[in-house]
């Protein structure tokens, strides 16, 4: 055993190790058991990828630290956001697990999870940005389908019931059938304007300005952004998942709410004449920025049908270091010499690169794929960390131009080291990027979209369930001509979620 303080001083690593931690006491509800971390390794021709994941690796455990919060009552270990951070946030949590943590560290994601949540009038619910913290459903139901734990799923399945129900009423729009709420961004960088008039860099603030134009009921600020609202769909989706899995009737009442938010996102948010997505509407209007990261959900989440997937992946801006999290820069953050962008406009995010990197490997996009997984690599190995944000012409870690904290005016900010959710977003690009691991109810299938330059593709002690896999890609392209799990060839290379013991995936994948 070692405890959690110890693991951050380790300096030795082995493949495919597996460390229990210490300290993993059970809450009230979902008790998570004992904490183990299985750290798989990746092996392929490509020196950067192959060192990046090593890196990614490095960054998420040493980012692993006790705390206390959420419905956790005592100290357990939990991945926070990043080296500077003091807590874990929610869609942070969220979005590791979701990338990787939940094979990697079940445990510790399962910690993370309960320490965002939140007590409130005999109810648990959600805590976080109120607009699109219920990234939390579907990264929930992905950690179910990975450990296959079912009093998660029940104690899950309820704090997202409770937490859709308040915010339908708080912050859905019948008339227009779009949930309220910014984008992914906290701070006013990514918009227009009409929303920096705040006083400091939190978009919130905007509402303390501007209390005129606060909405009732609600938190009150009047934007439908493309993200949040690509978010509250895959949370209905994930609502009806979880119904039918554990045997209840509710299931048709939450497809019919996804299939309505999705025919509202695709009447207000879809620009034909663009053939994009826009950013956001508003009471002035729509907002016709390119946002990545709704872009990319829109995509993954099925929003988007096959016409318009191929027309965003033609469309959307794409920078020399990988995709913006929004194009094009803003006038406010633009400087003569044509390097400055805002911090939340132009800049690479790599949490958003990763979304948009598995979108782009399941619509056999290889050439998107390999741009975002190359060039991250190839920053990472050089700074020999995973960071914040990056400047999209130069690749440096770079923090981007925003308003000031206090309302300092206009100044650079700091791209934050060893940011979790950046380190892990290599983790899924590899994952369920090029390895194309499919996690569903009944075990894992593959579509694996390979990019030339890595060569064979070995994957070891990948922990899933109660099995460790050992996955060997020959090949490039994403047709898969064949596959082998433990010498034999079933349909579409299938591992079934029961079973234990090591097993070995064979596949070969052409053009």
């Amino acid at each position: 055993m070692i405890s959690v303080s110890g693991l951050a001083r380790m300096a030795r690593w082995a493949v495919g190790l597996a460390l229990p931690l210490a300290g993993a006491a059970p809450a009230r509800e979902a008790s998570a058991g004992g904490v183990v971390i299985s750290l798989p390794a990746l092996d392929c021709d490509h020196r950067d990828v192959r060192e990046a994941f090593r890196i990614a690796l490095g960054d998420i455990v040493t980012n692993i630290r006790p705390y206390v919060g959420g419905i956790n009552e005592s100290a357990v270990p939990v991945l926070l956001a990043g080296l500077r951070y003091p807590t874990p946030w929610t869609r942070d949590s969220a979005v590791n697990a979701w990338n990787g943590l939940s094979l990697i560290a079940p445990g510790v994601a399962a910690n993370n999870f309960r320490a965002v949540l939140q007590r409130e009038d005999g109810r648990v619910l959600i805590g976080g940005e109120y607009w699109d913290a219920v990234v939390w459903i579907p990264a929930a139901w992905h950690h179910y389908l990975c450990t296959g734990d079912r009093d998660f799923l029940a104690f899950a399945r309820q704090v997202g019931a409770d937490t859709l129900r308040q915010r339908e009423e708080n912050e859905y729009d019948a008339a227009d059938g779009l949930f309220r709420g910014p984008g992914w961004s906290d701070g006013v960088a990514a918009y227009p304007d009409r929303y920096a008039q705040a006083g400091r860099s939190a978009i919130l603030a905007w509402l303390e300005r501007h209390p005129d134009k606060r909405v009732k009921p609600g938190v009150g600020f009047p934007m439908k952004a493309l993200s949040t609202n690509c978010l509250y769909f895959s949370a209905y989706q994930t609502m009806a998942r979880m119904e039918r899995a554990l045997g209840r009737d509710g299931s048709p009442a939450w497809d019919k709410r996804a299939a309505r938010l999705k025919d509202a996102i695709n009447r207000q948010l879809w620009n034909e004449a663009a053939g994009n997505y826009r950013f956001f509407v508003d009471p002035e209007g729509p907002c016709e920025l390119q946002e990545g990261l709704g872009a990319a959900y829109a995509i993954l989440f099925g929003i988007a049908d096959a016409r318009q997937a191929a027309s965003v992946f033609a469309r959307q801006h794409v920078t020399p270091a990988g995709l913006p999290c929004g194009w094009p820069n803003l006038p406010r953050y633009e400087r003569p010499d044509g390097q400055s962008f805002g911090r939340h406009i132009g800049t690479v995010w790599p949490q958003i690169q990763g979304f948009w990197a598995e979108a782009a490997a399941r619509h056999g996009r290889v050439d998107l794929l390999q741009h975002e997984l190359f060039t991250l690599a190839r920053h990472a190995v050089r700074d020999l960390q995973f960071a914040e944000l990056y400047h999209p012409l130069t690749g440096e870690s770079y923090g981007g131009l925003q308003e000031g904290p206090s309302g300092e005016g206009i100044i650079l900010w700091e791209s934050q080291p060893r940011q979790s959710w950046a380190a892990t977003a290599f983790v899924r690009m590899v994952l369920h990027g090029v390895v194309g691991l499919r996690v569903e109810e009944d075990g894992l299938r593959f579509a694996p979209c390979v990019p030339p330059g890595l060569g064979r593709i070995l994957v070891r002690g990948l922990r899933y369930r109660e099995r460790d896999l050992s996955i060997e890609i020959d090949g490039q392209g994403t047709r898969l001509a064949q596959g082998r799990v433990d010498g034999r060839a079933p349909s579409g290379a299938f591992v079934p979620a029961p079973g234990s013991g090591p097993i070995r995936v064979e596949l070969k994948v052409s053009d």
